[in-house]
């Protein structure tokens, strides 16, 4: 908006301007939005950075801080960033500077640190009064330039200063060390890349501007992490995101101990100990995730008994990444800790990608690689013929001092003669000899040691040498073609300083997709153990450690008594069944303890206090249930559909009316037929296949009552013959084989049973 000036003596409130505030609000909030996009958040294609981040490179090359010379203090740089070019708060600039030093954060810094820049554990940098710092090779090559005409230089923020609009450098420096930003209703999120592959994918562009996006991506693998690390997405993933711009990856640490090239174990990340003892060693973590924040997550899930296989966990790290997981047993299996490393902690995030740029005309746009690099490419060649242009003229102001050096030699004498005797030599000189101003105050300030045979011969090799050197840029400048060539032979010649064979160059992050993941449940996390689980007639329960005796008796709180008891192990899932037909699930190691009375099962479940727990069993995989309600009707269920991951539980058995739950039996393996009994004593037998597997419902009529409902039901093998428990002392059984007078179809209303059948109605 236009700058309105006061007079001293009118009233202020002359310059209100009367406007609507929602279109003074929307014309403010979006010059705010342009500049928050354009001069703050989004890196700019041609070289990767964002203002901060070119003021600061560009101040420290005006403090001459190049790798050959010392450094100095980084208060030094930060004052002269926010003083001259950069007018925001000193923690700001500072904090940029500090992450172009950190090899943990850049994949090729481009600034040299000399003290405390903070370290991948996430400890901060120390205060820049303490460290110093210079530019790095790779930051000299991203500046090579400035001085050739190669970019434009605009006024700083209070035009005292110039500042290059751009790095006019070879170097590529936005995929090389990516960028991330959040502006106003736009981020951006790129990764580092190799530069060698970022290169060679630039050159087959060059070759082949038709190529394909497939064959850019077998030149170009993939992201290039600063921390190494694996990422475990498909090529086709990988390479989907960088033909639309957007995307993510599944970054994860790598497990691999010293010398993993000639061990497999070692390969694996384990290292083997005396007795049969192991331990896994990280070597490398994701990005952007700090150490000790990593260890830290460990720890705690050892704590919160979430990685009860996991004992301890140590920082052994010095320069490199080494950090030591202890298992609790040697019987761990490898593959399942590290599974539930990666499942629990930060050893695997997800890295998004974002090409979010600004554009040669400073517009966002999100870019895939292959518009991505051919952007980058076309404002090289820009740069490459500023340069050119350059030169150019420079070889055309020094040839015209040189012919007319040539022609004060050629004509020595009689230029020596209007010095010595003209009172205007300079005008006399151009008006004879045709000089230019410039050629005649260039003979003008000529030294008397320049007067003698061996500089003419000097001058003609010279003006011999620019006038070639200006025919061949000539050429350049006016061969696209050309342009093409020498773009190739500059990036063919910055790719030997981070070829593959190079510590700086090499690839650190693999690209290799996941293998099946090692099918990982919290059971597994379990140590086995046995236990005793009892359940009392108002609802407090209990695991006493081992298997004790059932009959044993157990203290209960006074006016209680035993409801359920069973034997089983902690790494079984306990069902517990309602009268209204709901199934509850728990963890038989998340019980509490049987020293006191145990803790109500209502705290653990959603369990309404009028509903009365039927039965109490012990989750059995691939299992079946036979389900009745005391009206007679009733189906078969899978355990596996039993199971209630939340406090509420699972309905399974729909009732109606008063009916309740009543019958909860296991079937055995070869049982073939269903006997029930109802209330008046009548008995029924008939096949099980007459039964339907349900997952949720009423089921069907089993037995069909004139008074009363149903009091019992079993399944049984029909070869074998049905059994029931005799009354008195003892555990005496009685098995009827002739029971095909009871054997009929589901839901008659059958006889009364044989001789001795107990007076309660119950198989047992």
């Amino acid at each position: 908006m236009p700058k309105t000036t006061i007079p001293d003596d009118s009233d202020p409130f002359d310059a209100i301007v009367d406007a609507p505030f929602d279109a003074a609000l929307s014309e403010r909030y979006l010059v705010y939005a342009l500049s928050t996009i354009t001069a703050r958040s989004l890196p700019d294609l041609r070289d990767g950075l964002k203002p901060v981040h070119r003021r600061l490179l560009w101040t420290m090359r005006q403090l001459k801080l190049d790798p050959s010379n010392t450094f100095k203090k980084s208060a030094r740089v930060v004052g002269e960033v926010i003083g001259k070019y950069h007018p925001h708060g000193d923690t700001a600039a500072y904090d940029a500077m500090v992450r172009l030093a950190q090899d943990f954060s850049l994949r090729y810094p481009l600034v040299e640190g000399q003290g405390n820049f903070g370290n991948i554990d996430g400890d901060n940098a120390a205060a820049y009064r303490y460290t110093e710092a210079r530019l790095t090779k790779t930051a000299m090559q991203l500046m090579d330039g400035l001085d050739a005409g190669t970019v434009d230089f605009i006024p700083t923020y209070n035009g005292e200063e110039e500042e290059p609009e751009l790095m006019p450098g070879l170097f590529p420096n936005l995929l090389a060390n990516g960028a991330s930003g959040i502006a106003v209703g736009m981020a951006t999120n790129i990764p580092s890349h190799n530069v060698a592959e970022i290169i060679d994918a630039t050159l087959e562009l060059i070759d082949n501007p038709h190529v394909d996006h497939a064959r850019l991506m077998e030149l170009f693998q993939g992201p290039d992490l600063p921390t190494g690390g694996q990422i475990i997405d498909s090529k086709e993933v990988i390479s989907h995101a960088y033909e639309t711009g957007r995307g993510s990856f599944r970054v994860r640490g790598v497990f691999e101990a010293p010398e993993a090239d000639k061990d497999d174990d070692k390969a694996a990340g384990i290292e083997r100990l005396s007795g049969g003892q192991w331990q896994l060693v990280i070597s490398e973590i994701p990005y952007q995730v700090a150490k000790g924040k990593l260890i830290e997550q460990i720890a705690q899930a050892i704590a919160d008994k979430k990685l009860p296989i996991l004992e301890d966990v140590r920082d052994e790290s010095d320069e490199t990444i080494r950090i030591v997981l202890v298992p609790k047993s040697r019987n761990v299996d490898p593959e399942l800790l590290k599974e539930s490393i990666f499942k629990l902690t930060d050893m695997e995030t997800r890295f998004g990608l974002n090409l979010n740029v600004l554009d040669a005309t400073r517009t966002p746009m999100v870019m895939g690689l292959k518009e991505l690099l051919g952007n980058w490419t076309a404002a090289q060649i820009e740069i490459l013929q500023r340069r050119t242009q350059h030169r150019l003229d420079q070889i055309a102001r020094r040839l015209e001092l040189v012919e007319g050096y040539i022609t004060a030699f050629l004509n020595l004498d009689r230029v020596i003669e209007i010095i010595r005797y003209e009172d205007e030599p300079k005008a006399v000189m151009m008006k004879e000899f045709s000089l230019t101003d410039r050629q005649a105050e260039a003979i003008l300030n000529m030294r008397l040691r320049s007067l003698r045979k061996l500089e003419e011969m000097e001058l003609r090799t010279e003006k011999d040498t620019l006038l070639a050197e200006q025919d061949d840029l000539n050429k350049l400048l006016e061969s696209p073609a050309r342009q093409r060539t020498r773009l190739k032979k500059d990036l063919r010649t910055l790719r030997k300083d981070y070829a593959e064979d190079t510590k700086l160059g090499a690839r650190r992050t693999r690209i290799q997709e996941a293998e099946p993941a090692v099918e990982f449940s919290m059971d597994a996390m379990i140590e086995k153990e046995p236990v005793t689980i009892i359940l009392s007639q108002k609802g407090w329960i209990r695991a006493a450690k081992g298997h004790v005796d059932l009959e044993q008796e157990f203290k209960y709180k006074e006016g209680d008594a035993l409801a359920f008891i069973l034997h089983a192990q902690t790494t079984d899932k306990l069902l517990i069944a309602a009268g209204n037909g709901r199934f509850y699930t728990l963890g038989c190691d998340k019980l509490p303890g049987a020293r006191g009375f145990g803790e109500p099962v209502r705290t653990m479940i959603d369990l309404e206090s009028d509903t009365g727990i039927v039965s109490m069993l012990v989750h059995k995989p691939g299992g079946r249930l036979l389900l009745a309600s005391t009206i007679g009707k009733g189906f078969v269920a899978e355990t596996n559909e039993l199971l209630a991951e939340t406090r509420k539980g699972r309905q399974v058995v729909n009732l109606k009316g008063n009916a309740e739950l009543r019958v909860i039996r296991e079937i055995g393996a070869e049982d073939d037929h269903v006997a029930c009994v109802g209330d008046n004593r009548k008995l029924i037998v008939f096949n099980l296949e007459e039964m339907p597997v349900m997952a949720r419902g009423q089921g069907v009529m089993l037995q069909r009552y004139r008074d009363g409902g149903l009091s019992d039901a079993i399944t049984f093998k029909l070869e074998d013959g049905l059994s029931w428990q005799m009354g008195g002392s003892g555990e005496r059984t009685r098995t009827e084989n002739e029971i095909w007078q009871w054997k009929v179809a589901r839901s008659a209303a059958g006889r009364l049973p044989p001789q001795g059948f107990p007076k309660n109605n119950r198989f047992e």
